[in-house]
């Protein structure tokens, strides 16, 4: 199957033209953006000139300077998610920044927490961790083989919940499978029953256009070194202000009990932590004018197309069937596609150290899955080297 008439050759030269402006390395065929991300050159400019201003007098940056520079980024961070500003507080990632969630909600013994076997493993054992020390309960409800309708998988989600259900933990688009989950009904139904939901948006950001206002979800995790492009060690919480009083600071320091508060408690709590480097907050603002100034919804419009085109192509070469049916309401700039039974670590590995390809393969449930990330500097020639790749080696390391 063909490229769809969205990913053309101008798009094509945009891509190439777009990887230029990235500090990849050349020689690598980089199909993992979802991992780490990458970063354009201009993006790491600014983040090394905050560096620098840091280190030129650290004594202004930090103790003068810091609260009016975070709140700028802050604003500008929560105008691109549909947010207030006094609703978003930076930390590290979306490992953290859930962390305070999971360990700041008032869960008792046989509370329920629910999710899905398609969540991220660091968080699966942060809410096992969270149960375990509470008697509470992490139930893990299956998904759908297959994703085709979204009510279908609302309903199996929702399945899961009983009178002892407190959260709901989900994924917006998960990781490991790359699937867009319909979270907007179940956060509107967890809602309506008292239930608070806590999204892992890790993915999310950058990826798919995001309102969270209008989604009314609770918390929110998210990471803007990955898609968005930022440097490594930015991502957020989200709190809505009805819930903000039932976050605690996983960091007890200086804004706890603030002697010059600020307007909202759950920043000071959460942002005034101690010293440490906020380059990679600050410089969040130039990632998104950077994407902004490359009309951005249509670069992922032709990553889209781009990743539609690989999981096609993967269906073809292995003879098994996409995990969803053919929307961008299932997936993304991200697609994960199931391999014949094969070794997967030598597989990962022939593709790196013979192809130099950089792309995950992945266990799970006893198969092997692989995961195509295409980012705006991805390019079709980058698909097709892999799938080149993949014929080599597939026969060589298929088991069976």
């Amino acid at each position: 199957m063909g490229l769809q008439a969205n990913y053309d050759g101008a798009a094509e030269a945009r891509h190439r033209e777009l990887r230029r402006e990235f500090a990849l390395d050349p020689g690598w065929v980089f199909l993992n953006h979802g991992s780490y991300g990458a970063r354009p050159h201009a993006v790491l400019d600014r983040y090394r000139q905050w560096q620098a201003e840091l280190e030129g007098q650290p004594v202004a940056f930090l103790g003068r300077r810091l609260p009016e520079l975070l709140a700028e980024a802050r604003a500008a961070l929560a105008d691109y998610l549909g947010a207030d500003a006094d609703e978003v507080v930076y930390h590290p990632n979306v490992t953290t920044a859930l962390n305070v969630v999971a360990r700041s909600l008032p869960l008792a013994s046989g509370d329920e927490v629910l999710t899905t076997d398609h969540e991220y493993g660091a968080l699966d054992r942060t809410w096992r961790f969270i149960c375990a020390k509470r008697a509470a309960r992490y139930v893990v409800h299956p998904l759908p083989e297959r994703f085709d309708d979204p009510n279908a998988v609302v309903e199996a989600i929702w399945a899961g919940v009983t009178p002892r259900t407190r959260v709901l933990f989900l994924s917006h688009l998960t990781s490991f499978s790359a699937l867009i989950l319909p979270i907007a009904p179940l956060i509107a139904r967890a809602r309506a029953a008292g239930i608070w939901t806590v999204i892992d948006g890790a993915h999310a950001v950058g990826q798919i256009p995001l309102d969270l206002h209008a989604l009314g979800v609770d918390f929110y995790g998210g990471n803007c070194h990955k898609w968005l492009c930022a440097p490594p060690g930015a991502g957020f919480l989200y709190a809505r202000h009805a819930v903000q009083s039932l976050v605690e600071p996983l960091v007890v320091s200086w804004g706890w009990q603030a002697r010059d508060p600020g307007p909202s408690r759950f920043v000071d709590e959460q942002e005034r932590q101690g010293t440490r480097d906020y380059s990679a907050y600050l410089t969040v603002p130039a990632a998104i004018a950077y994407q902004a100034e490359r009309d951005w919804p249509r670069v992922r419009a032709e990553c889209h197309e781009l990743a539609r085109y690989a999981r096609d192509r993967l269906a073809e070469l292995t003879g098994l069937p996409p995990l969803s049916s053919d929307s961008p309401a299932w997936f993304a700039q991200m697609v994960t596609a199931p391999l014949p039974p094969c070794d997967g670590v030598a597989l990962a590995r022939s593709l790196r150290e013979e192809h130099r390809v950089e792309i995950p393969v992945m266990p799970w449930n006893g198969r092997q899955f692989i995961r195509v990330s295409a980012q705006g500097y991805t390019t079709r020639a980058d698909v097709e080297a892999l799938l080149a790749a993949l014929a080599e080696l597939l026969p060589r390391l298929r088991h069976g």
